[in-house]
C-alpha cells in the first residue's frame, strides 16, 4: 500500500490551481468573470484555491466547469511541467 503524506497531496492541489490559473490568464478571463461563468458570486473560491489557501480548493465538479466553459480538456489541469 502507497503512503500519502499531506504535504504530497497539498503540492497537488496547488499545481492543479497553478494551471487553472495560468490557462485562465491566457484567455484573458479575470477571476471574477470565471467564478461568474461557474455559477458562483463572488471569487472566494477562485481565488482561494489559486493563491492555495489551505481550505479553498477546486472539486472535481469545479474543475469540470471550468473546463467547459475556458473551453479546454479537463486533462490540462493535470499536465505539469516537472
Amino acid at each position: 500500500m502507497e503512503d500519502f503524506n499531506q504535504k504530497e497531496i497539498e503540492n497537488f492541489y496547488k499545481k492543479v490551481s497553478k494551471k487553472v490559473q495560468q490557462i485562465r490568464q491566457k484567455k484573458g478571463i479575470s477571476q471574477l468573470e470565471l467564478s461568474y461563468m461557474i455559477g458562483f458570486r463572488s471569487t472566494s473560491l477562485v481565488s482561494g484555491a489559486e493563491a492555495g489557501y489551505k481550505n479553498v480548493k477546486f472539486s472535481l465538479e469545479h474543475l469540470y466547469k471550468i473546463a467547459k466553459v475556458l473551453h479546454v480538456d479537463i486533462k490540462e489541469f493535470f499536465e505539469f511541467e516537472d
